[in-house]
């Protein structure tokens, strides 16, 4: 509950300066449009991070301020509510990545650091890739992370690498989605996680629903298959 309490009132501190930054972002945007900002906020009925609950099951608040430029630069900050890690139980991931359109293909690279206030002996960097395309009206990709090696993951390397999909129905507000992704290092022994869903647009809300599940999780905690539910709103 600490963890959670602390989330909620970060992200009472963050959405109204995202909702004052925002229209003066679009104003600016009507003369040249350089700089975009979003905030987005979601409730989750669990954390999933690549098949595996990092928050004991619990719900998760989730907030996220990503601004971008039309170039393609773009920084994301993202925090959630985790499991209890010695420190303040919330984790913080900014990530400064660059995508560019080649044709149909789109190319986005980044580096994201995953960062624990009070429990800084588990933070960690890595590289992001991906390509995507699209499928009809929906898109295909491929993704990549890749973690060097680094004292707070044990001195080792680790990499994950998936692919993942979404495709609207008709003209309905539904969107299914799936990936499947495998990792082996730090992290994992080849461990496979995968999941398939829907989101629903709602009133400017998102629903979504989704089933995550892994194989070779070698009894990691939180790993069993499970139904994720959520909510979100972007402004």
């Amino acid at each position: 509950m600490r963890s959670l309490t602390k989330m909620l009132a970060a992200t009472a501190v963050l959405a109204p300066l995202a909702l004052v930054a925002t229209p003066a972002y679009a104003e600016e945007e009507e003369a040249s449009g350089p700089i975009d900002v979003e905030f987005t906020i979601a409730a989750l009925s669990d954390y999933r991070f690549r098949g595996v609950s990092l928050n004991n099951e619990k719900l998760a608040i989730q907030p996220e301020i990503a601004i971008s430029h039309e170039s393609g630069a773009y920084l994301t900050f993202w925090g959630s509510n985790v499991a209890d890690n010695g420190g303040d139980d919330i984790e913080i991931d900014v990530t400064l990545g660059f995508a560019k359109e080649f044709g149909d293909i789109t190319a986005d690279v980044g580096v994201v650091g995953y960062f624990y206030p009070g429990a800084s002996g588990l933070n960690y960097g890595e590289i992001l890739g991906s390509l995507s395309a699209p499928l009809g009206k929906g898109s295909v990709g491929v993704n990549i992370a890749y973690a060097p090696d680094q004292n707070n993951i044990g001195g080792q390397d680790n990499i994950y690498w998936g692919a993942f999909g979404e495709m609207p129905i008709g003209e309905t507000p539904i969107t299914l989605n799936a990936s499947i992704g495998v990792e082996d290092g730090a992290f994992g022994d080849n461990k496979v996680d995968w999941s398939f869903g829907a989101d629903i647009d709602i009133e400017g809300f998102t629903a979504g629903v989704k089933y995550i599940d892994t194989a070779r999780s070698f009894g990691l905690a939180g790993a069993d298959g499970t139904v994720v539910f959520s909510l979100s709103k972007s402004f």
